[in-house]
């Protein structure tokens, strides 16, 4: 189980059934939630609540999600995931050069969406927790260490980066290029081929011979899948 006691989340859509929806289940991992209906609702709420995630539709009535973005931006130190029913790469680009942390096609499954709202905290509000469970794994960020069945993995910073990006994302296909620009970063030079190099080591420290662990899916990626 997650720490999550305390974590604020503000949900902004116009769509009173799928807010309620993600409400009542994001509520029951512990959350505390927030609602808003239309973008100026959404930027006086922040202001009270302080939420630390904001998950924030784009297509609105009156001021679209791009212009509670950019508003946001100016001011507060809130992670921003978009959500849109268009995938359209204009406006994935246009979201993240407003400063939105991360984007999602609707429809989307709430594993999903409870995966990328977990990572975004673990990325901007690390001391929001301390030793973190995932199935066999507990994750402690301030000691830079990840146990696997209570053992120590001795782990170089990168093994220790992608393997904790991996975990906080279980279940979701990640590719080779959304690894590299999440742990080597958007201005990595190299070769893909150090992420094959990385997640073989990673295999043989968890001694994952089976591949059961870390799967590779063929054309797609790796994809984490806990017992």
């Amino acid at each position: 189980m997650q720490q999550l006691k305390g974590i604020k989340v503000l949900l902004v859509d116009d769509e009173p059934s799928i807010l309620q929806f993600l409400e009542l289940g994001l509520q029951n991992e512990g959350f505390e939630v927030q609602t808003a209906t239309d973008g100026m609702t959404a930027i006086n709420l922040v202001k009270e609540f302080h939420p630390h995630v904001v998950v924030l539709d784009v297509m609105m009535p009156g001021m679209d999600g791009f212009e509670v973005c950019r508003m946001l931006r100016k001011t507060e130190n809130v992670a921003v995931i978009m959500l849109t029913a268009r995938d359209e790469v204009d406006d994935r680009v246009k979201g993240l050069t407003l400063g939105a942390d991360d984007y999602m096609v609707k429809p989307f499954s709430f594993e999903e969406l409870l995966a990328r709202i977990y990572a975004r905290i673990r990325n901007q509000f690390p001391n929001l927790f301390g030793e973190v469970v995932i199935g066999p794994f507990r994750i402690d960020n301030r000691r830079k260490e990840i146990k696997y069945e209570d053992r120590v993995l001795e782990l170089s910073p990168t093994e220790y980066n992608l393997l904790e990006f991996l975990l906080l994302n279980h279940g979701l296909v990640l590719s080779k290029s959304m690894i590299l620009s999440k742990v080597w970063g958007y201005d990595f030079g190299g070769e893909e081929n150090i992420v094959e190099v990385y997640i073989r080591s990673l295999r043989d420290k968890l001694n994952d011979k089976e591949h059961t662990l870390i799967r590779t899916l063929r054309g797609s990626g790796y994809r984490v899948d806990l017992p």
